[in-house]
């Protein structure tokens, strides 16, 4: 998962510190079955305590999730959709772009890709810079994660608290909660409705709306502007495995020197399968391009 973040990053390295929610859903999660008590006992936990229980079933699945994914990615961004099959290993993720707008490279397009992502393969020191921006993004997502419960107050959504596999909750910040980092400071300022599917103890769905300008510097470093939204939908996509399949954003603000900033993400994954774990980045490459020949 951390490849659809890490290209993101590196093509807007102005807007990265900036964005907090692409570590909360960059989070690699793995599905454990609980017993039937544990969705009767939560019947009697407050909105909180059932969020930090959910909280520490993530963090501890992203601990031990170490299993690698081939799936397509499509993105659309100023009006153009690309689509790319992407292909993680224990060595960093390989994306090949394989169409544009619904319509399939021509020839010598796909042999350019075909030699960038060569060029990767043969470049441990892109690959480095690689697996340093997933360590970095990892701990960040866990210290998003953990932050959670106590960043917001929760409540269960009228008429959604007694009964059935999911549960909506509402969240607004908790007034009497320090953020520390940049990133806890934006991600703080959410308010919005986060869903979980409590019969698996999984974060379903979270959507947020930022309610004030946040500034940075006294707004000398830059800010977001109020209104600023995000949305983000995670599935179970094996028969042991979830994945963020949707994610949406729309932030604008203003950088240092008044740059613009406009952080507009709209990406879908679908088509998971799972790859062996002993899978090299060379043999991944192959892996993408018999996944093109077949379309």
């Amino acid at each position: 998962m951390g490849l659809l973040f890490d290209q993101f990053a590196q093509s807007h390295p102005s807007t990265r510190a900036l964005i907090p929610f692409k570590y909360f859903v960059a989070a690699i999660l793995l599905f454990v079955p609980l017993m039937a008590a544990q969705t009767t006992a939560d019947q009697k936990l407050s909105a909180n305590d059932l969020v930090r229980r959910v909280i520490a079933n993530e963090l501890r699945m992203q601990d031990q999730d170490h299993s690698h994914w081939m799936y397509h990615l499509e993105t659309v961004k100023a009006g153009v959709k690309e689509t790319k099959i992407v292909a993680g290993t224990k060595d960093g993720s390989l994306a090949l772009l394989i169409a544009r707008n619904d319509h399939p490279l021509t020839d010598d397009q796909l042999k350019q890709e075909e030699q960038r992502m060569n060029s990767f393969i043969h470049d441990q020191a892109e690959q480095q810079k690689q697996k340093r921006a997933a360590q970095e993004d990892g701990a960040k997502t866990k210290q998003l994660l953990s932050m959670l419960p106590d960043a917001f107050v929760f409540s269960y959504e009228q008429g959604n608290g007694d009964s059935g596999e999911t549960v909506t909750l509402d969240f607004k910040p908790n007034p009497g909660f320090h953020p520390s980092t940049r990133e806890a400071h934006v991600f703080h300022e959410m308010e919005g409705k986060l869903t979980l599917n409590r019969k698996e103890d999984r974060l379903a769905e979270m959507n947020g709306r930022l309610m004030h300008d946040v500034k940075f510097g006294g707004g000398i470093l830059g800010h977001l502007d109020q209104g600023g939204t995000f949305d983000v939908r995670q599935d179970r996509v094996g028969a042991d495995y979830w994945e963020i399949t949707r994610l949406k954003v729309n932030m604008k603000g203003k950088a240092l020197f008044f740059k613009t900033i406009g952080v507009e993400q709209d990406e879908t994954r679908s088509h998971f399968q799972q790859i062996p774990d002993t899978v090299t980045l060379a043999q991944a490459g192959d892996l993408l391009l018999k996944e093109v020949a077949r379309h």
